[in-house]
């Protein structure tokens, strides 16, 4: 579950909030995607849902952890931000490092180091970062790549790969790291159009993982085929929201 209350934030300098007011849930599993035009807020509000950028009001709930504006370093004990009353899941208020260890993010341009091997791209993190023996993530990463459809990928290259197998591996490689939500910056802005349905049977199989997961888009084709929700994004706040067909017909 990601619950987001009263967000805003401003950068120095700039005479209106990137975003402000913004408020909005994705239940636990599903897959929303969030749509508006450049500028509007969309790639920030992943930072900040991501625990990249702090913000100046409101609050975000990720899986029980809540961060509330002011209080990102913040280690006290305290009732969920967002439930208006006591909270089983209610924890304590993790540090932006926290919540990133909770959130995965696909980079719009997928970001793979050129000189690893899909295997090692998928595995350096997991080793790394949180100490998992070599064998556990080999493992690991060789189910993700057979889940997406990549099983025989494993050793090449990124610059062996199409545009469209360099995108799942991208997404093998965050949920590598075990993340309960996944986040994506425009998965297809850098695909040929022909890759759309790639893209769009990836995030079905991720989703019927139980994965939550958030797309941010210019692709109204892509939210219509893969979103359960979809939510519009002006002026740094939710304009609207709902089924696909009804919220794109709406804006057409």
């Amino acid at each position: 579950m990601i619950r987001v209350r009263d967000l805003e934030l401003r950068f120095t300098g700039s005479p209106t909030p990137v975003l402000q007011a913004l408020a909005f849930e994705v239940r636990e599993g599903a897959l929303a995607v969030i749509v508006g035009a450049s500028g509007a807020g969309k790639t920030t509000l992943l930072r900040c849902l991501a625990g990249l950028q702090a913000f100046d009001r409101g609050a975000i709930e990720v899986d029980g952890l809540a961060i509330e504006a002011g209080e990102e370093g913040g280690d006290r004990h305290r009732r969920s931000l967002l439930g208006g009353g006591s909270s089983s899941a209610a924890r304590r208020v993790p540090r932006l490092e926290s919540l990133r260890g909770r959130v995965g993010l696909v980079f719009q341009s997928f970001e793979l180091f050129p000189h690893l091997s899909v295997l090692d791209n998928l595995t350096l993190a997991p080793r790394r970062a949180k100490g998992v023996a070599r064998a556990d993530a080999e493992a690991r990463a060789h189910r993700l790549l057979a889940d997406l459809g990549l099983a025989e990928k494993c050793a090449a290259f990124p610059e062996q790969l199409s545009g469209g197998q360099r995108q799942r591996v991208a997404i093998a490689r965050a949920l590598a790291l075990e993340p309960r939500v996944l986040l994506y910056d425009e998965p297809t802005s850098a695909l040929d159009p022909s890759l759309r349905g790639e893209v769009v049977a990836t995030l079905r199989r991720v989703r019927a993982g139980g994965m939550t997961q958030i797309v941010v888009s210019h692709d109204r084709a892509l939210a219509r085929e893969a979103a359960d929700e979809v939510l519009v994004l002006e002026g740094g706040t939710i304009v609207a929201r709902g089924a696909p067909g009804v919220v794109l017909d709406d804006r057409a």
